[in-house]
């Protein structure tokens, strides 16, 4: 092949890989939308399974802040989504970790209403033997919705264990560590929740909580 012939066959390489670049770019334009609406739709649907879309009127996946709290989660930001009512609190949903569960971290959605006692929990991602500690899932069972409706008055925190630790919660035969982390995590949460109720509410939050 002569040098002009290479030079031929380089530029129309480099033509096509430009061609490819923007024809990359154009679609990613046009797929961002929809991807961005399809994520936030999911998120919404999420939320709403905790708490109804008629209990707020909000913009709750808006309304939210992030908030580094090493008690509920070590290496990352806690979001903290808020619902409320005519400017009136209705509940906050963060997303907290379990960092001992059996397979590693267990990441959780908890929704805690305004008096203090939980809407629910949902297990939104886990590293857990399938068959055997997927059981936390809440489309695997009813293991998950012991926590509607508890409370640290109802419940007080001495009794945030499994009942294999002289606890409440209940737990499979053989995956008592899984359960474990969970119940420890959202006796946490609650109770940091407790503590710090008027910032979960707060317009602005910023800095690092215990």
């Amino acid at each position: 092949m002569n040098k002009l012939s290479m030079l031929k066959t380089a530029s129309m390489l480099a033509a096509f890989a430009c061609g490819a670049a923007v024809v990359l770019y154009l679609l990613q334009e046009v797929a961002a939308p929809t991807l961005a609406a399809n994520q936030q739709a999911a998120l919404l649907a999420q939320l709403n399974s905790l708490i109804p879309a008629e209990s707020y009127d909000n913009a709750i996946t808006e309304d939210k802040i992030a908030l580094t709290i090493p008690a509920l989660s070590p290496n990352s930001p806690v979001t903290i989504y808020r619902a409320r009512k005519q400017n009136q609190p209705v509940a906050t949903l963060l997303t907290v970790i379990a960092p001992n569960g059996y397979s590693g971290e267990i990441k959780l959605l908890v929704a805690i209403l305004a008096d203090g006692s939980l809407a629910g929990v949902r297990v939104i991602a886990h590293k857990e033997t399938p068959g055997l500690g997927d059981y936390i899932e809440e489309k695997r069972g009813q293991w998950i919705h012991q926590f509607d409706h508890k409370s640290l008055e109802n419940t007080p925190i001495t009794r945030w264990k499994v009942k294999k630790d002289g606890g409440d919660f209940n737990y499979n035969t053989g995956a008592t560590i899984t359960p474990r982390a969970i119940v420890a995590a959202v006796g946490r949460t609650l109770t940091w929740a407790k503590e710090h109720h008027d910032a979960l509410y707060a317009p602005q939050v910023e800095g690092v909580l215990p």
